[in-house]
């Protein structure tokens, strides 16, 4: 997987359906959860057969946030499915049963996410990493999870299930979604663009956003740059020359590199 943003988007919100393939995200979330009040459910579900087609991005995939209760999640689902939806999003996952169970009604084929909203999660993040081959992400929603802990949404009170998240996603494989930080943006937009380089730095690869005007910051944060690609280019022939002479270790442009430096340089490449 090579996302790097992903766009909320109420489905019972029009406006928003209309345009949403045009917002440059690298797949755009569907909501059915949250942004739903609880007397559109229904709605939202029956909405989702003409707003998956309509959203899908140039290239990228139409997801759907489904709601936590079982009854709840297994409507939302065969409505997604039925949609032709791309994947789904799991929301208060429990454990790496509640992904299983969900899982079986999923299509093959399916992208499935996982979050970890609520602190009796938390010590199951690695078994719920690694709970099914259609997972392809783990994020830690900060909000649900602050409240359940009796926390403020601070960076100080998601900094550790958060990175706990990032280590149990980088372990299973898959991408390490989200930031150290809070869903704030709007109003402090060069403070959020440090957030996420801060959190691209620790090892997130991918973020859900909630404003269209989000998804450029996200884009170019944590997707690689031109100078980046052309520099770990340039490391990996280096290493390479320097490997057949049978050295293991060589100085690149006044740093000492070897081969963990170098595989992170291809994991660039070839995330790009």
């Amino acid at each position: 997987m090579t996302w790097r943003s992903l766009l909320y988007v109420p489905v019972v919100e029009e406006r928003f359906v209309a345009k949403a393939a045009e917002r440059g995200a690298d797949a755009v979330i569907l909501d059915c959860e949250d942004s739903i009040a609880p007397d559109r459910k229904e709605e939202a579900r029956s909405t989702l057969a003409s707003a998956v087609p309509c959203a899908r991005p140039p290239g990228g995939d139409v997801l759907v946030r489904v709601n936590r209760p079982l009854a709840m999640a297994v409507a939302d689902i065969e409505a997604a499915v039925a949609a032709g939806a791309d994947g789904l999003v799991l929301t208060k996952v429990m454990g790496p049963e509640h992904v299983q169970l969900l899982a079986e009604l999923a299509n093959p084929g399916m992208k499935l996410i996982a979050l970890v909203e609520e602190a009796k999660a938390l010590p199951h993040l690695d078994a719920i990493a690694r709970a099914h081959p259609a997972l392809v992400a783990l994020g830690i929603g900060g909000e649900d999870l602050a409240t359940d802990l009796g926390a403020e949404a601070t960076p100080d009170a998601l900094d550790l299930p958060k990175r706990l998240g990032l280590i149990a996603a980088r372990g299973a494989g898959i991408l390490p979604l989200g930031f150290i930080g809070t869903v704030a943006g709007l109003s402090d937009p060069e403070g959020y663009r440090a957030m996420l380089r801060r959190s691209r730095a620790l090892g997130f690869a991918c973020a859900t956003c909630v404003h269209p005007s989000q998804v450029a910051v996200i884009n170019e944060e944590y997707g690689p740059c031109a100078e980046e690609l052309d520099r770990a280019r340039r490391m990996v022939l280096a290493f390479d020359a320097a490997l057949a002479e049978g050295r293991g270790a060589v100085t690149f442009e006044g740093q000492m590199i070897d081969r963990p430096i170098v595989e992170r340089a291809k994991a660039l490449l070839r995330r790009a």
